[in-house]
């Protein structure tokens, strides 16, 4: 029976890992959680975003859109990822996704280091 969701993860080169980790630890506020010779895992709170140093040049296609992060400010958190360069797609807004019940929320995107698709959501 799945329990939740323990890691997601992404290959980046040894060149583009302190990049990586300025974004993730440094910006966003996770704290390494481990680290081996080839990896480091983020803790992320209820998940680990775990970052693999054996990547190579290319990107691999898959299914993922993007995933996203639970923040209490989405404003503010959006203000220190584009000080730091990174390029916001979604500009922060108010959504009601048309659930049931509804689910309002904050909302904005931003491409990660990697060029990942991240979402910073805030319930109301």
């Amino acid at each position: 029976m799945v329990k939740g969701i323990h890691h997601i993860s992404m290959k980046c080169t040894r060149g583009e890992l302190e990049k990586v980790l300025c974004l993730y630890r440094d910006i966003l506020g996770l704290k390494v959680a481990r680290e081996w010779k080839d990896g480091i895992m983020l803790d992320a709170g209820n998940c680990l975003i775990e970052i693999f140093t054996t990547g190579g040049n290319n990107r691999e296609v898959g299914a993922v859109r993007h995933f996203a992060f639970a923040v209490d400010d989405v404003d503010a958190l959006i203000t220190q990822v584009r000080s730091a360069g990174y390029e916001v797609f979604v500009e922060p807004k108010d959504i009601c996704i048309p659930s049931e019940p509804h689910l309002p929320a904050r909302v904005a995107f931003f491409f990660g280091a990697l060029g990942e698709e991240i979402e910073l959501f805030c319930e109301k």
